[in-house]
């Protein structure tokens, strides 16, 4: 049900697993504290990026 404000709910209902290294994984997330973000955030951004550049 779509709030009255005619906002999408923010709410994630799917999750996505993903397997790397443990290494590259705890910089990312460091990096991402640094930069006051998430890593699941980034991760988000990156796939939205990525879908708007591969579509047609």
């Amino acid at each position: 049900m779509p709030k009255k404000d005619g906002k999408k709910s923010s709410k994630k209902d799917s999750q996505l697993v993903l397997r790397l290294d443990k290494d590259e994984r705890d910089q990312f997330v460091e990096l991402c504290k640094e930069l006051d973000t998430s890593a699941a955030r980034e991760i988000r951004r990156f796939i939205r990026d990525f879908m708007k550049e591969n579509s047609e």
